[in-house]
């Protein structure tokens, strides 16, 4: 009797396992491949379009380079703890090299240098990081970028007028590079523009932008010009704009883009974007550090170009391809 039961498990037991091995059954995936390079791809956030560009970038290179990338980072740009958490795990992990758009240029120094002492490489993008422990360092011109703006924005109030700076956020090298690019141009080359508001930050989203560009321009009706140093803040000063009937009638110079901010530069509320390449940041972050884990000599900063979109000027091919980033190969991102 017990040697019938044993016959009977051991044939239910075959059956199970069979069916747990057929068409529909989920397979365990696929182990690595022994010496597979494994890239971690840390962004400031990951709620913006321009971090999505930056995803695409970084998967085309790890296509074109047989290498693993990790995608992870903090959902708002001003969590400096869970960015910090995020370098921590990877460096825990043992990953290949890290590649980090840092959120503040101090904060993340400390992580950065013991992933260098676990023998992890680090690449910095978009924003800059204060020591020189990392390898390489891939970005816009970021200065360059508020000195065009300031042109910009003194060429249409033809050198005259009232203006704010409405700045983003404390400790990001970018933005406050664009930022003192700006401030600069304009007291050098447009001394009659006044400004108005110069040292007042938006915050990280666009809620909070919104609120400060709405507060902004009820309390000084008489403003003519505004600037706006990246995404998020430039979208909220967009609604702000919209919502007091505003759009269109005060001159508006922003950074980066978005589809909604493509339409505010299609209907004439937005008079320029200054444009990054942050596919080209994504694509060139990882190449730096596939090519240094590979013994290449590689740049110690490498530039990947500042632009000025324009409504005359945005069906441009070129202009076109950084406004509205073809991520049609890449629908999950």
């Amino acid at each position: 009797m017990r040697i019938r039961l044993a016959l009977i498990l051991a044939v239910l037991l075959c059956l199970i396992l069979a069916w747990g091995c057929g068409p529909g059954a989920e397979k365990p995936a696929p182990s690595k491949p022994a010496g597979r390079l494994e890239i971690a791809v840390i962004p400031k956030g990951t709620t913006h379009e321009f971090w999505k560009a930056i995803h695409m970038g970084a998967l085309m290179a790890a296509e074109e380079t047989g290498v693993d990338v990790i995608w992870k980072g903090p959902q708002k740009e001003d969590d400096r703890a869970q960015q910090i958490t995020v370098v921590e795990d990877f460096v825990s992990r043992g990953v290949s090299g890290i590649v980090l758009a840092p959120l503040d240029e101090r904060a993340l120094l400390r992580p950065v240098q013991d992933a260098v002492r676990e023998k992890i490489p680090v690449v910095v993008i978009d924003s800059g990081l204060e020591g020189s422990d990392h390898i390489s360092y891939v970005a816009t011109d970021n200065t360059k970028g508020g000195v065009l703006a300031a042109r910009k924005l003194a060429e249409l109030l033809g050198g005259r007028g009232k203006i704010f700076l409405i700045r983003y956020q404390a400790g990001s090298a970018s933005t406050t590079q664009r930022e003192q690019g700006f401030l600069d141009t304009i007291k050098a080359e447009a001394p009659a523009i006044d400004l108005l508001v110069q040292d007042i930050y938006a915050g990280a989203t666009t809620e909070s932008a919104f609120q400060l560009a709405e507060n902004l321009i009820s309390r000084f009706p008489g403003v003519n010009g505004i600037f706006c140093p990246n995404e998020s803040s430039t979208f909220g000063t967009l609604r702000a704009l919209q919502e007091l009937g505003k759009a269109g009638k005060i001159v508006f110079v922003g950074f980066d883009s978005s589809p909604k901010l493509v339409q505010g530069l299609r209907d004439g509320y937005i008079n320029a974007l200054i444009l990054q390449n942050p596919v080209k940041i994504g694509y060139l972050g990882v190449k730096q550090m596939v090519s240094h884990l590979r013994g290449q000599e590689i740049e110690k900063v490498v530039d990947t170009g500042v632009y000025v979109a324009t409504p005359q000027n945005m069906a441009d091919p070129e202009i076109k391809s950084l406004l509205l980033p073809d991520f049609s190969k890449y629908p999950n991102i």
